[in-house]
């Protein structure tokens, strides 16, 4: 993943939230997603559909669910990881 692509994600509203969620919750399906993030169906699986190829999210079929979770194995899913969360440290004032 490029500089470039990290910029990507960081510079959509709509791919850190999924990705903040990913992050927090672990594992979630579309419905969750949509439901923990407000935003609608086709967004969020353009997104997804965007970290998974990214790399930084694994899609799980588990019959006819679709379930995500972030992708530990690249290392670069802890750093945005780490910088998300001084991001939100800086949002907060602390």
């Amino acid at each position: 993943m490029s500089r470039r692509e990290i910029d990507d994600v960081l510079l959509s509203k709509a791919r850190v939230k999924i990705l903040k969620k990913l992050l927090s919750k672990g594992e979630m399906n579309i419905s969750q997603i949509i439901d923990e993030t407000r935003l609608n169906y086709n967004t969020v699986v353009k997104h997804l559909e965007y970290l998974t190829n990214a790399g930084l999210v694994e899609e799980l079929r588990l019959g006819r669910a679709r379930v995500f979770r972030p992708n530990w194995l690249n290392p670069k899913v802890r750093v945005l990881e780490a910088l998300l969360n001084e991001l939100s440290l800086l949002e907060e004032g602390v």
